[in-house]
């Protein structure tokens, strides 16, 4: 049967069914606008009444971050333990004491960063299919197998094995943990809850100094194996919890699932909350998701690398890779690159905890100078004042005085407190928010697996700088990393856009049109309104029809 058509206005001849379609996806267009107008009048203490229970299951799955700052500050702080170098060390004369090499100390923290690189790749594909949920339980079950690789270790050959193994769902979790936390928030908690991310991070941190000052006075394998051992303790926390969460209600609108989407959506929301219209946000998230469908049809790696998606690609990989090389691995090395410039263990293990504490108290405070400042303003100065510090370290080695390494230790903790007051944390927000919806998950893999490719550079540069067994820079090696921060301070001032308040629809438009990302800040663009004027228009005239 021939097709039904009708005429319109025009006068053109149109098909009912292409008619229906056009008004359908103009009144979502308008039901879009609506919610995305909603999020933006949406105060902070509103949303946080509204969800509230996004806010709990985006900071559990965070959390899955803990067991990887603790594990690579942990490596850090264990090359100043005595025990540890004993056990899986060699003899140095020209030290008098047992140490691992530079080499061996690369391949332990460049193995982790090798798994992570796996399982990041691993993760893209299986978070697509599965989702956020399922993809986090099934690696946080793998994380309780790989520790038996470190808890028992008799030789620093199967440490490196266990390192690559458990660094595949840490790298799992580095994906996992952005995307849930970018799309199950609206845009005022957004990069709360991104930043959280970095929160998790300095936590584990700090607890990797905890436990490895209060194994220090150990003289037997207690004094490593408690603190390997202790990272069981996260991944049964976890799926105690995970198991009742709900999936984004992104990855069921990307899967066409609208009802459980919605339902997903009605299990992170508080019910009855003046303002809030699930059936419009629902519908906001299906009108970004087809906006970037008829951009780009495809959601593979290489959909990365084409048309608009490139120039995001390229943000985010750089913003990643910006955090390895303005300095911050030093943090990690804290404990072992103050005995190097001639403290004793006690007290650099004790340092090191007020480094983490200090950190966590940085990251909190980038909560309050997000609600108030742009991103980009916040991590381009940071970036500066970390350039700074490092400059100040650097000079101050020439001292070789007791004084100077104290004063080697609080510069130390004054660059944690600046980086996770800046960078650290507003990294996880860009990151999530620069990043297309449809293809988030690939983006995320592609970056971090460049922030890990680099750090296997940063780790190998900063074991033979500091290792006595080696180039034996000491301090020395802050300037170093103050060239690699300003050529990072450099790259920041030209090509990272500013996405404060913005909508991913609205992000979607901005890149559509080319906008320079010195002027993302000013530029005003509405993604919503043309098609919802035209809904209103072909609404009428199908009521006269």
């Amino acid at each position: 049967m021939a097709e039904e058509a009708t005429k319109s206005a025009t006068g053109h001849t149109q098909p009912v069914s292409e008619r229906h379609d056009s008004i359908q996806a103009d009144v979502l267009a308008a039901e879009a606008a609506q919610a995305a107008r909603a999020e933006h009048e949406m105060t902070f203490w509103q949303a946080v009444k509204t969800y509230p229970k996004a806010i709990g299951w985006s900071m559990l799955v965070s959390s899955t971050l803990v067991m990887e700052g603790y594990d690579l500050a942990l490596l850090g702080n264990l090359y100043a333990s005595p025990v540890f170098n004993k056990k899986y060390g060699v003899w140095s004369e020209a030290n008098n004491k047992y140490q691992i090499s530079a080499a061996w100390q690369s391949g332990l923290s460049n193995g982790a960063r090798a798994g992570e690189i796996i399982g990041l790749i691993i993760a893209g594909w299986i978070t697509d299919r599965y989702g956020s949920k399922m993809t986090t339980i099934g690696f946080l079950v793998m994380m309780i197998a790989t520790i038996f690789a470190l808890f028992f270790a008799p030789n620093i050959q199967v440490l490196v094995v266990g390192e690559v193994l458990c660094g595949i769902p840490w790298g799992a979790f580095q994906s996992v943990a952005a995307q849930y936390a970018s799309e199950v928030a609206p845009v005022v908690l957004r990069p709360f809850l991104t930043t959280y991310i970095n929160m998790c991070w300095v936590i584990g941190q700090f607890f990797a100094a905890a436990v490895n000052r209060g194994s220090v006075d150990f003289t037997d394998s207690r004094a490593y194996r408690i603190p390997f051992g202790v990272q069981w303790l996260w991944p049964v926390l976890i799926l105690s919890g995970l198991v009742f969460a709900p999936e984004s209600p992104w990855w069921y609108v990307r899967k066409g699932r609208r009802d459980e989407a919605r339902a997903a959506l009605m299990r992170l929301t508080s019910k009855d909350q003046p303002g809030f219209n699930p059936d419009e946000t629902i519908a906001m998230i299906e009108h970004t998701n087809e906006m970037e469908r008829r951009a780009k049809d495809g959601t593979t790696y290489m959909d990365c690398f084409r048309g608009i998606d490139l120039r995001r690609t390229e943000i985010v990989v750089g913003i990643w890779t910006v955090q390895t090389l303005g300095g911050q691995n030093l943090m990690g090395y804290f404990s072992y690159f103050l005995t190097q410039a001639g403290m004793n263990t006690r007290n650099s293990f004790s340092l090191s905890m007020a480094n983490s504490a200090l950190g966590m108290v940085g990251t909190a405070g980038s909560w309050f100078l997000m609600s108030k400042i742009g991103r980009r303003s916040i991590h381009f100065s940071g970036l500066c004042t970390q350039l700074l510090i490092l400059i100040i370290v650097g000079s101050l080695s020439f001292a070789k005085t007791n004084a100077s390494v104290w004063a080697i230790g609080g510069m130390l903790i004054l660059f944690t407190f600046v980086y996770d007051f800046t960078v650290g944390p507003v990294t996880y927000s860009l990151v999530s928010e620069l990043s297309s919806t449809r293809l988030k998950a690939k983006t995320i893999v592609l970056a971090r697996a460049a922030y890990n490719a680099s750090n296997i550079f940063v780790n190998v540069m900063t074991n033979y700088q500091l290792s006595s067994t080696a180039w034996n820079w000491g301090a020395r090696a802050a300037f170093f990393w103050a060239g690699t921060c300003l050529l990072s301070c450099i790259w920041v001032f030209f090509r990272l856009p500013e996405p404060k308040g913005r909508t991913y629809a609205e992000l979607d438009m901005l890149f559509e049109q080319r906008t320079p990302s010195r002027k993302f800040a000013t530029t005003h663009v509405d993604p919503y309104r043309a098609e919802a004027t035209d809904a209103k228009i072909k609404v009428q005239e199908e009521e006269k029809i």
